[in-house]
């Protein structure tokens, strides 16, 4: 180390190093020979060096110069200082070691009796563990029967419960009058009674025995009671003045259960019971349906009989005939007008006969239909529902109206075979269909089979009556119908009338079959029209005639369905095709010359060869003959127009046509003198243009 420090001390411009060369150190160290030196490997000391210098120890003595041996020396007396020093600090403690040695013997003593203790304790606690276990045991057992002894004594309760019978209900089946108690008291003795047919344990039961007697006279008693009961609140019925409905909803319904209770506990009486409210309200309702319908014909208005048909001539029917009908009703054979409102007072409530009958008023068949009918569906409606809430059967409903069914079945065949009416007939089907909309609304079946019936039977009556008509009018006696009047004939206003009415009650049916049977009729009249117009000497007045007819028919068509169909069509074209001769006839009755040199020469052309040009010698007498008189002749044509057609527009119509022709004819003619040669000179004699549309124009301000 004293090397080390000169070694420092000889150069005093260098840093003091803090890490020790290795290589120095070991190129000072003095290796001593002997006999094993040359068994020593230096292999791998360059590495375990260069490892030492990352230890901060070694590295540290190294620094200082300090050869190994003489820090090897001073570590061991410092070891050895220390030992000596422990040495001292033991002896001085000696005492209280002593000390701590008994303490911890006594402890070593205390733990021991503590273990034996304990160990004591151990077994005390296993011998209570097995106590509680078998304890634990005991207890679940206990459970057990406890439950099932709770089992078995709800059960015997509840079987106590139903099989006992308490004197209070004895006394109150027995003694007690028919209310909302005597009720609840019938359920529990019904429970009673399935109770104990029922349940195959109870039948094997000692408590039966006794039991079962007094059940027995319990349910006999009760079932002559209310049977009793029942009765006689169906005796009520047959009263007379009785709201059935109201009798019904609030004293009958109350008492259901009772209906319940025979059914189950006594099938023979409550099938007396049926058959009993069955027979009554059949004959009760049919008496009130009887009475009705007799009051109802009181107010029929007969409409039709078999002789009022559309091709059946007016003077062929006898004056006695009519006496008891006003005259003002005969339209309404034809005629649908305000019967009609029929359908839109579909819903109404049904006619009071009396009241009616108060105010002298009389009714076509079709009101007094809808109006019973009303009254059919509306108690078929509440009878329907009571009798399923009442006795839960839907069928009984069908029995008590064979007797309703009857009585009006009867009418309506001995009204339907003498009824001519067919818009009255058409009508019925008409009410019949929105019957069966109102039922199907309702949710209401029990109607179902009798409105199909009635409307079966309608349609052929209908069929019948329309073949009547259309027979009339093939066989029509066209002699007795001519009247010398151009005006619409009677027969075509029944016609249009009566196709009308059938049109506009169809627009909702859609019946196909009888748009068929229309087109037949329509085919009918126009034949007899046609024979009809025949009959005049004129053909003017034959046009005349047809036309008058087919205006009048689309007139009333058009009232019935405005937006026309097949039929309206139809004659719009017969009115197109003659008011198109009809122009001409009128024409030609005033300018036939003009006329015919129009249609024949006019298109000739006058410069061409020809055998016989036309010259201004031949069309001469025609500009003047036209100019002398066509204003006069134009007046002449009004009117003629004005007293001819029944139909102011239609009439102005035709007289504007016709003026329009007659300025198509007089133009042609004033083009053709336009290439005559020499046809200048007549441009003094011939009428402008102008003054012709000046004219049609003042006609026209007229319409």
């Amino acid at each position: 180390m004293d090397d080390v420090a000169a070694n420092n001390a000889s150069h005093p411009n260098e840093t003091p190093k803090n890490v020790f060369d290795f290589g120095a150190f070991v190129g000072d160290l003095i290796v001593e020979e002997d006999a094993s030196s040359d068994d020593i490997l230096l292999e791998g000391l360059q590495q375990e060096l260069e490892e030492c210098k990352n230890d901060d120890v070694v590295a540290n003595i190294l620094s200082k110069g300090i050869k190994l041996r003489e820090y090897t020396k001073g570590v061991e007396n410092n070891l050895r200082q220390v030992e000596l020093d422990s040495i001292q600090d033991y002896i001085k403690e000696s005492d209280n070691l002593v000390s701590l040695h008994d303490q911890i013997r006594d402890c070593d003593s205390i733990l021991s009796q503590m273990e034996t203790l304990l160990s004591g304790f151990q077994v005390e606690i296993g011998s209570i563990s097995s106590d509680i276990k078998i304890l634990q045991e005991k207890s679940m057992d206990m459970g057990l029967k406890l439950k099932n002894r709770k089992v078995a004594e709800s059960k015997l309760a509840k079987f106590v419960e139903d099989i006992i019978v308490p004197p209070r209900m004895v006394d109150i089946i027995v003694d007690g009058e028919v209310n909302d108690e005597y009720m609840r008291t019938l359920d529990i003795l019904s429970k009673k009674l399935k109770f104990v047919e029922v349940d195959p344990m109870v039948k094997a039961s000692k408590a039966l025995k006794d039991v079962q007697p007094e059940l027995e006279k319990l349910r006999q008693k009760a079932v002559s009671k209310v049977f009793d009961f029942i009765v006689q609140k169906l005796q009520a019925l047959r009263k007379p003045k009785t709201n059935i409905q109201i009798l019904q909803q609030n004293v009958l319904l109350k008492y259901k259960y009772v209906i319940s209770f025979l059914k189950e506990h006594s099938k023979e009486v409550y099938g007396e019971v049926r058959a009993a409210y069955i027979d009554t309200m059949s004959k009760v309702l049919s008496a009130h349906f009887r009475a009705y319908i007799q009051a109802l014909e009181k107010l029929q208005l007969d409409i039709a009989t078999s002789n009022d048909l559309i091709g059946v001539e007016t003077r062929s029917s006898s004056l006695f005939s009519r006496g008891r009908e006003p005259l003002k009703n005969r339209s309404a054979v034809f005629a649908l007008g305000e019967r009609l409102n029929v359908l839109k007072e579909i819903d109404q409530p049904a006619l009071i006969p009396h009241i009616a009958e108060a105010s002298g008023l009389k009714y076509p068949y079709e009101v007094l239909f809808r109006s019973l009918h009303k009254l059919l569906m509306d108690t078929a409606t509440s009878e329907y529902l009571f009798c399923d809430e009442f006795f839960g059967e839907e069928s009984i409903f069908y029995e008590i109206f064979v007797g309703p069914f009857a009585v009006i079945d009867e009418h309506f065949n001995s009204i339907l075979p003498n009824c001519y009416d067919a818009i009255g007939l058409m009508l019925m089907i008409c009410i019949i269909h929105q019957h069966q909309l109102i039922m199907s609304r309702r949710r209401i079946p029990c109607l179902d089979s009798y409105l199909d019936k009635v409307n079966i039977s309608l349609w052929p009556r209908f069929k019948m009556v329309f073949d009547m008509h259309l027979s009339s009018l093939r066989n029509a006696n066209v002699k007795l119908l001519w009247e010398d009047d151009i005006h619409p004939h009677y027969v075509m206003r029944r016609y249009a009338e009566f196709t009308a009415s059938l049109i506009h009650l169809n627009v909702e049916y859609g019946d196909g079959q009888l748009e068929l049977n229309m087109g037949r009729l329509r085919m009918a009249i126009d034949d007899l029209v046609m024979k009809l117009a025949t009959m005049f000497s004129k053909p003017k007045l034959k046009i005349v005639f047809l036309i008058n007819n087919y205006d009048m028919t689309i007139a009333v068509l058009k009232e019935a369905v405005p937006e026309g169909g097949k039929i309206q069509l139809h004659f719009e074209e017969l009115l197109k095709s003659n008011t198109g001769l009809f122009v001409e006839e009128l024409l030609v009755e005033h300018f036939s010359d003009l006329i015919k040199f129009v249609k024949t020469r006019a298109s000739e052309d006058p410069n061409a060869s020809s055998e016989r040009p036309i010259t201004v010698a031949e069309v001469e007498p025609l500009v003047k003959d036209f100019a002398s008189r066509w204003k006069a002749a134009i007046e002449l044509m009004h009117k003629d127009v004005i007293t001819s057609f029944s139909n102011f527009l239609c009439g102005m119509e035709i007289l504007r046509a016709a003026l329009t022709q007659l300025l198509l004819y007089y133009t042609r003619l004033s083009d053709c003198i336009k290439r005559i040669n020499g046809g200048t000179a007549l441009n003094k004699d011939l009428v402008s243009i102008s003054s012709i549309m000046y004219e049609i124009r003042k006609y026209s301000r007229t319409f």
